[in-house]
């Protein structure tokens, strides 16, 4: 074969590689023009058919490249693998396994079958002057989901799925006998089955009827299946938790004794599942001792087990606007494991000696039983913090421990912001729902002394059980009796697996541009050094509080930072500034915390069998994935309830703060609700508008007149489409935005404000 025809040959197939050639076709595109050479490009394709780097297409004569058999040798390509992201309107973008490489535009037409999320192989375009890096997909190398959710639109022989997600660009072609029952104009879950080559849509079947859209019930359901999340749990499941026993005299006399010690738990007044618990009392050496005690999961759930197996699948649990989606079944989550009050049960605690300047002198770690003296809703604990008082003599002692606690946790805090630690406040949108779960208010949660004294005390507890994962340390006996002193931690041993909550070094170029973006709404920034860079986040915070970009700035700040995930590497967690960190406190609802539980009395028994270090990374891989998954799910009840929530309100006028720009329009939060909707370019009819990206705002080319992130407006609510969850805006402002006006503005208390009424409690 002629080794540099076939290359010639093969370039042009390459090039185009969803399309077929002749003969005729190729020898034109290489220049051979005279019958000998013809007759060289017809052998040579033949050849290459013959060795499968071509392959014949439906039409005879013609051939397509076959991407698989195509080696570097014969024709060197350039290809890149990496996680597809689908936009609006077909357009995607592929970003790279390989760190650091810049995202590939893909357009259209050359997504090859290809949907959001799956795992795809890219071939690089030549890359063209001031234009981002270019490519064709031309291997499906893993689907991120073939289960979707969506609404059937009937025909007489057949039907399709018409997709609940933007991202989804094509519907699910169904056949009549694949309809499973299912009627026009119900949603469904559908499986994928199939997708020629030469055909516009997937094929697909029935494999759930949900209901009519719109059925709260039904709307909820579908955001589960949409994010892959079951609906209920296995029979085998429930059966094997029916047959969960009471501990045993034995296992409860094996335990160190906390029945007798002060301990209480705090969390929201709904909640019911209580994972973790705090005691509290004072030493006669003037020192106090803080337990955190966590329900001793791994009691129960036995590794290799029904639950475990479908614990793991899980991930965690799911946390809808008006349902959860629990991790374990209720058996275990809301009354076997569940740290009620006056109730004894199984922990695994942590255990600390602590002076008066909230400095850990020495901890211990191990099981436990414990009997909960109060269990205290947020809003209870507050009050004591507030007023200094409880409600009834009986509370005394959990009153008292709370107040001291409260002390304690101011110290770790502000230690922690002083080591480094970014202080990330989000705001949590929270609904009020009648009875059939209508949204008929809307809120901000807001985290005050009594969310921040379980947060540091967990904060702690992690940070130990990390620290002891990662080097080996004698924490005591079951008496609490000191072994080794924290001050002789011996040298981490890369030998000994661990799980960890990491969180790496914001990516360089999107700090540029976050530093960039915040100087133009007049914040100056530094980045020389690891601290500085978080006294600058923190006092940024500070004073961006209450103004119109707020939420945008914030949004943006946490884009800007890297993702925290499990991983049994650790590099420390650049957020918490922890150099090791982990999750140990929920093992009720996240898997993680189960295996850290497993793994932290493997070591703490001096178990010399090594843990399969591979397969914990595995698992920690598909737990980062889970609860990936699970805030998605849980951002889209959010954006539903929003719009659910403005859909009896068209035509209706609100203040609003402008959240963003593009070029298709103008995104505005309504103040009272933090409902987002978007007020299209094409709207705005006293001017042509152009999107000004550098400025984050729109200006109006013949009048100037410009709409700028953070400004103040009022809209009216033109339309709200509850199946695509999405909300569209008028803007009924006649004169433009006074910036300097709304500057001097304030929606709520800022972080400096809630800071120092926070000392000034505390030195109360």
């Amino acid at each position: 074969m002629n080794e540099e025809l076939a290359k010639q040959i093969l370039k042009v197939f390459a090039n185009n590689p969803f399309d077929a050639f002749n003969h005729k076709q190729i020898a034109s595109r290489i220049g051979a023009n005279s019958k000998a050479e013809r007759q060289e490009v017809i052998r040579t394709m033949q050849q290459l058919a013959q060795e499968k780097h071509l392959v014949e297409d439906d039409h005879k004569g013609k051939y397509k490249i076959n991407p698989k058999s195509i080696n570097d040798d014969l024709l060197p390509r350039n290809y890149v693998t990496g996680i597809i992201d689908m936009k609006q309107g077909g357009k995607a973008y592929v970003i790279p396994d390989e760190e650091g490489r810049e995202d590939i535009q893909i357009a259209p037409n050359n997504t090859h079958h290809a949907l959001h999320g799956d795992t795809v192989k890219v071939l690089m375009f030549p890359q063209r002057k001031m234009h981002k890096p270019e490519g064709q997909v031309v291997e499906i190398l893993k689907r991120a989901k073939t289960r979707f959710v969506g609404v059937i639109q009937r025909q007489e022989r057949f039907a399709f799925m018409v997709s609940d997600s933007r991202t989804m660009q094509v519907d699910i072609f169904i056949h009549i006998d694949d309809l499973g029952g299912a009627e026009n104009g119900e949603k469904v879950l559908v499986e994928m089955t199939d997708w020629p080559e030469r055909m516009n849509n997937p094929v697909g079947r029935v494999i759930k009827r949900l209901g009519r859209p719109g059925d709260n019930n039904v709307e909820m359901q579908s955001i589960l299946a949409e994010y892959d999340f079951p609906l209920d749990f296995p029979a085998e499941v429930e059966e094997e938790a029916k047959k969960i026993k009471k501990p045993t005299k034995k296992e409860i006399a094996s335990r160190r004794d906390f029945r007798d010690v002060t301990t209480f738990t705090i969390d929201p007044a709904d909640a019911k599942d209580f994972d973790d618990a705090l005691s509290y009392r004072e030493l006669p050496n003037g020192h106090v001792e803080v337990g955190v005690h966590i329900a001793d999961v791994s009691y129960y759930v036995k590794p290799g087990s029904a639950i475990d197996r479908e614990a793991y699948e899980r991930g965690t649990s799911v946390y809808l606007v008006d349902r959860t989606i629990p991790m374990l079944p209720e058996k275990l989550c809301n009354e076997v494991c569940s740290l009620r009050q006056d109730e004894e049960k199984l922990c695994f605690s942590v255990v600390m000696e602590m002076d008066s300047k909230a400095k850990v002198l020495n901890t211990w770690m191990g099981k436990t039983v414990i009997r909960s003296d109060r269990r205290m809703a947020y809003e209870e604990a507050q009050e004591i913090i507030e007023s200094g008082k409880w409600k009834d003599e009986s509370g005394k002692m959990v009153g008292e421990a709370i107040l001291k606690l409260h002390g304690i946790a101011t110290l770790l805090r502000a230690a922690r912001y002083r080591s480094g630690a970014i202080n990330f406040e989000t705001q949590e949108v929270k609904f009020q729902l009648d009875e059939n779960a209508k949204p008929i208010g809307v809120y901000i949660k807001e985290s005050k002394e009594a969310n921040w004294l379980i947060e540091e005390f967990m904060l702690l507890a992690n940070r130990k059980v990390a620290e002891f994962g990662a080097q080996r340390v004698e924490f005591g006996d079951k008496s609490g009796r000191k072994k080794t002193p924290n001050s002789e931690l011996k040298t981490p041993n890369s030998n000994r697996p661990f799980v960890y909550r990491v969180h790496d070094e914001p990516n360089p170029e999107k700090l540029n541009t976050f530093v960039e973006f915040v100087a133009k709404l007049g914040f100056s920034m530094k980045t020389s050094s690891r601290k500085a860079l978080a006294e600058s986040y923190n006092r940024l915070f500070e004073n961006i509080a209450g103004r119109g970009e707020e939420h945008m700035v914030d949004t943006i700040a946490i884009r800007t930072m890297s993702k925290a995930y499990y991983s049994t590497q650790n590099i420390g967690h650049y957020g918490l500034a922890f150099p090791y960190y982990t999750h140990f406190t929920s093992p009720i609802r996240r898997y993680p915390d189960l295996m850290v539980h497993r793994l932290l009395e493997h070591y703490l028994n001096s178990n010399l069998r090594t843990p399969n270090s591979e397969l914990l990374e595995d698992y920690c891989k598909h737990c980062s994935i889970m609860e990936k998954k699970a805030a998605d799910a849980e951002r889209t009840s959010v954006k539903y309830k929003q719009a659910e929530y403005l859909a009896d309100k068209l035509g209706q006028v609100f203040p609003a703060l402008i959240s963003g720009v593009s070029k298709w329009g103008i995104y505005a939060e309504i103040e009272s609700s933090k409902c987002e909707g978007m007020i299209p370019i094409g709207s705005l009819r006293d001017d042509y508008y152009m999107l000004d990206e550098d400025n984050y705002q729109v200006i109006g080319r013949r009048h100037g007149r410009c709409y700028k992130l953070g400004y103040p407006v009022h809209i009216r609510v033109r339309h709200v489409d509850l199946l695509k969850k999405q909300i569209d805006f008028d803007l009924v402002d006649e004169d433009e935005p006074k910036a300097d006006k709304f500057s001097q503005q304030k929606t709520h208390k800022s972080r400096k404000e809630k800071k120092n009424n926070h000392n000034k409690k505390a030195k109360k």
